[in-house]
């Protein structure tokens, strides 16, 4: 009896091998074909170490791609890696087979995927909005949270990746861009949350009260979130950097992502006419930790805008 490959294993290109990108390339490479793209030699060569196909640019990778997954930045990352422009010469549109499906990973708000959903459509390509949450290490491991929203032709060429992926998958509705809004609202807490253990930190730092100590006491009664169990431990590092700069948090998550993230936030919200004031003072918060030259670190950094690790 005959099978059919292409719905087993696809053959998949992931265009971004940054910190969520390259551990899903790892992922996927142990069950499918995978080829990879980034702007970076070093990334495109660990991406070869874990199994895939590095590609010279996204049109190489997409070139004969049942599944193209993208993990990129923002809205100009995935017009580029689509269509060209910036640091890419060749856009992978430019050799995506009629039938083929993308999978936008990206935050990057409704109005960006919807765009690109309309200019695919043109070349009878198909494409399914998932942002994902969950971070590097579930990403590596396929376990992350994915937030679809597609119609059932696009969301059933991409299932076998997704699969591979999530260990949680949301159909959250048929249209691109439902995926999006609950990205967006994901990270409306995130964003939230994630200020607020900084508060919390840099008042227990203040006061006297020893932060690993606090972390563990906080993370056992009403105040425990996600976001304080992942970010606590790293805001207490962020005091522990040397003089050299050694020392610290792993980078894990910048500063400006969950930037941009809350401005896509704020942004909608005022769009749909809703009152985001507590999402609005975070956005705040974090505009003003980019200001101070913050944001490529690691966002546990926020806690020493708040409390300088010189400080007392």
């Amino acid at each position: 009896m005959s099978t059919d490959t292409t719905a087993s294993a696809p053959v998949t290109a992931v265009l971004g091998l940054g910190a969520m990108g390259l551990p899903m390339a790892t992922r996927l490479s142990a069950a499918f074909p995978v080829h990879a793209f980034d702007v970076f030699e070093e990334r495109r060569t660990l991406a070869a170490e874990a199994g895939a196909t590095p590609a010279a640019t996204p049109a190489v990778a997409a070139k004969g791609a049942d599944v193209v997954v993208i993990a990129v930045r923002d809205q100009e990352q995935l017009e580029s890696c689509l269509f060209g422009g910036g640091l890419v010469e060749q856009g992978a549109a430019d050799t995506l087979r009629e039938g083929a499906v993308v999978v936008v990973t990206s935050t990057v708000g409704v109005d960006a995927v919807q765009s690109v959903a309309a200019r695919l459509a043109e070349q009878g390509v198909h494409l399914v909005d998932a942002p994902v949450s969950g971070g590097a290490v579930r990403a590596g491991t396929g376990d992350l949270l994915i937030m679809v929203g597609a119609d059932d032709t696009a969301l059933d060429a991409a299932r076998p990746v997704l699969d591979r992926l999530a260990s949680t998958l949301h159909i959250v509705g048929p249209r691109t861009g439902d995926g999006q809004i609950m990205k967006t609202v994901n990270q409306l807490l995130c964003g939230i949350h994630t200020a607020a253990a900084a508060e919390s930190l840099a008042l227990a730092r203040a006061l006297g009260i020893d932060l690993d100590r606090a972390v563990d006491v906080l993370g056992q009664g009403a105040a425990a979130s996600f976001m304080l169990a992942d970010r606590g431990p790293r805001m207490v590092q962020q005091y522990e950097v040397a003089e050299d700069g050694t020392g610290g948090p792993e980078l894990r998550s910048r500063l400006d992502i969950i930037r941009k993230d809350m401005n896509i936030v704020v942004s909608l919200a005022k769009k749909a006419g809703v009152a985001t004031s507590v999402a609005a003072a975070a956005d705040q918060l974090y505009q003003l930790a980019m200001s101070q030259g913050l944001g490529a670190q690691d966002d546990s950094a926020l806690v020493t805008l708040l409390s300088p690790r010189t400080a007392k």
